[in-house]
């Protein structure tokens, strides 16, 4: 598959967190708006902005800091784990893992039993059950697109736009308030997300308002998930799950996709379609691939699809042997109707040609078959 580097340029002052982790080993999500490319870092509680500075270059990098746009219920001290980025009418759409994790094990250290009882500790982070919209709109004096905690419409003056956030409390949010009753999720919700637990990776915006959810796990028989939600503000700030026409659960649709084994990456969408970056569900070196669903916004209730009914397009490469654990493919934008962009978890040496730069690829889509552009 044709494919070409893209390089990302950050600001030395801007891409360490606390811990000195730079920003570009832990892409996890990428979105374009305009000449703006945004992303996020899994283990941080901002989202970065860059703009095209070339034909295959983008740099100026900005930050935002979450805790001045959102209400964060652990504040800056505790990482989002943003894994989906989305924009539509106006709002930049925001989604953490709302997983638990296991803690890790330090072979190095001496003391084994100790390490050995890291793997029983599973900790949950507030932070992380976040699903949040932050009015986002265009500067026409400078190009750029800027992110707002409150602001005017751009078009109608009867409207304010305002960041929001899902209803939530300490330990959880209405969308898991409502999935602890699902019977093929709520035996995931207490799993930790590389151990095949519940495990959110992508979001997609429609038009319309609704939002699509793609889940890296749980994985069900080889089945991956994509949940089908429309938020709607109740008061000031606060967001609660809305009546979805078609759902047989009221608040939400559940689609189970054929891909193989794999879950969910990143979402995005192109016109009624959804792109899929899919991949291991585990923590594993495994394929990973870039699927289009077709139609994917007009399934009227919850649907079982096939691999008949998806189109896988490309696999994307990744570590392995030497580099086994690097070059994990975790976002992907659309560029413009031919291309898409994918950044990578964990990017080896060569994708890191300068102290603060990182190479992203760009790939370009092939013709969908005659089939599908037909049902168009």
């Amino acid at each position: 598959m044709r494919r070409a580097p893209v390089h990302l340029h950050f600001t030395s002052k801007l891409s360490l967190n606390a811990a000195g982790k730079h920003v570009r080993d832990g892409l996890s999500t990428i979105l374009r708006t305009g000449d703006n490319l945004w992303v996020s870092c899994d283990e941080r509680t901002s989202i970065e902005r860059l703009r095209r500075t070339g034909p295959h270059e983008y740099g100026q990098h900005c930050s935002y800091a979450l805790t001045t746009l959102l209400d964060l219920p652990s504040g800056a001290e505790e990482e989002i784990d943003i894994e989906g980025l989305a924009e539509a009418d106006h709002y930049l759409w925001i989604v953490g893992s709302h997983s638990r994790k296991r803690k890790k094990p330090k072979p190095e250290e001496k003391d084994e039993a100790a390490q050995i009882a890291r793997l029983a500790e599973v900790k949950q982070e507030a932070n992380r059950y976040l699903l949040a919209r932050v009015p986002l709109l265009l500067n026409a004096q400078t190009g750029d697109y800027e992110l707002h905690r409150e602001a005017p419409h751009p078009t109608d003056p009867t409207r304010v736009l305002r960041a929001a956030q899902l209803h939530r409390t300490s330990t959880s949010n209405e969308l898991l308030d409502v999935l602890a009753e699902d019977p093929h999720l709520n035996p995931f919700l207490t799993i930790p997300g590389k151990d095949n637990g519940f495990d959110i990776e992508g979001l997609a915006a429609a038009p319309d308002g609704r939002l699509f959810i793609g889940l890296r796990g749980p994985v069900l028989r080889g089945w991956a998930i994509v949940l089908e939600v429309l938020l709607g503000e109740d008061k000031h700030g606060r967001l609660r799950l809305q009546p979805l026409t078609g759902a047989t659960h009221k608040y939400y649709k559940k689609h189970f996709l054929s891909l193989g084994g794999m879950g969910l990456r990143e979402l995005r969408q192109r016109g009624a379609d959804l792109l899929l970056l899919a991949g291991p569900t585990m923590d594993l070196d495994g394929t990973i691939a870039v699927y289009c669903w077709p139609d994917a916004l007009r399934c009227p209730q919850d649907s079982l699809i096939d691999d008949k009914k998806l189109i896988r397009l490309f696999d994307v490469p990744h570590g392995s042997g030497p580099t086994a654990g690097q070059d994990k493919a975790e976002g992907m934008a659309v560029l413009d109707d031919e291309h898409v962009l994918v950044v990578f978890d964990t990017p080896t040496d060569a994708r890191k040609p300068a102290p603060h730069q990182v190479i992203a690829d760009s790939y370009l889509l092939p013709a969908l078959p005659a089939q599908a552009t037909a049902a168009k």
